[in-house]
């Protein structure tokens, strides 16, 4: 896997390249700015790209704005956000906006390295990586829920799907079988009108409608 990481905070970038570097994943490029992520997705089209939100040169949004840019200039290029914040109206295009590969933790909330790595090998190959609490702030914003068709136990197995658990974790979680996991999902797609293309693709599809309602 080959990735680019930009993050202005040097000891945090340099923690980052090591702690891939431990799993043989390259860091073909680490910059510090918007500009040069573009640049280095641009070069060398990763296989991943790991953002910060706030860079120069005004520390608001330059990373997440880089990052949508990045998706059109090199459609598909996968981004995990990793930032101390949620910046609201960004993030909903960057995670509704594409098929998936899209993933956003809070730095503070990433308490165990290997589930660090394994929302970087998630997204990298297409799925998705969500902090509950990216979701709740988005879902805070007071837009009409479009899912109401949704049952509540429908809607709660939705939530865990955005935060990228598999069916069997979802299981674990709630506490039902896995063929009950299914059913539930199957009446998700169902309700929310995925019943072509694959299963993995369908997945993703529901989750963004659920992350840009």
């Amino acid at each position: 896997m080959r990735v680019v990481i930009a993050e202005d905070a040097v000891l945090l970038r340099a923690g980052v390249q090591r702690l891939l570097a431990d799993e043989g994943i390259e860091t073909v490029a680490a910059v510090g700015s918007g500009e040069e992520l573009l640049d280095a997705v641009r070069e060398h089209r990763p296989d991943l790209a790991i953002v910060d939100v706030r860079m120069p040169p005004t520390f608001t949004d330059e990373g997440l704005r880089a990052a949508l840019r990045a998706r059109e200039t090199v459609p598909g290029v996968p981004v995990l956000v990793l930032s101390q914040y949620v910046e609201e109206t960004y993030a909903v295009e960057l995670l509704s906006g594409g098929a998936g590969g899209v993933g956003y933790l809070l730095k503070e909330r990433v308490a165990d390295v290997a589930d660090f790595l394994d929302a970087v090998r998630r997204v990298s190959t297409g799925g998705t990586a969500i902090d509950p609490e990216v979701i709740a702030q988005l879902m805070a914003r007071g837009r009409k829920n479009p899912l109401d068709a949704l049952t509540a136990r429908e809607s709660e197995v939705l939530g865990l799907m955005a935060q990228g658990l598999s069916n069997t974790a979802i299981a674990n979680t709630l506490v039902v079988s896995h063929g009950a996991v299914e059913k539930h999902i199957g009446n998700i797609f169902t309700k929310l009108g995925l019943e072509s293309s694959t299963e993995e693709h369908r997945r993703v599809r529901a989750v963004l409608t659920y992350l840009g309602r």
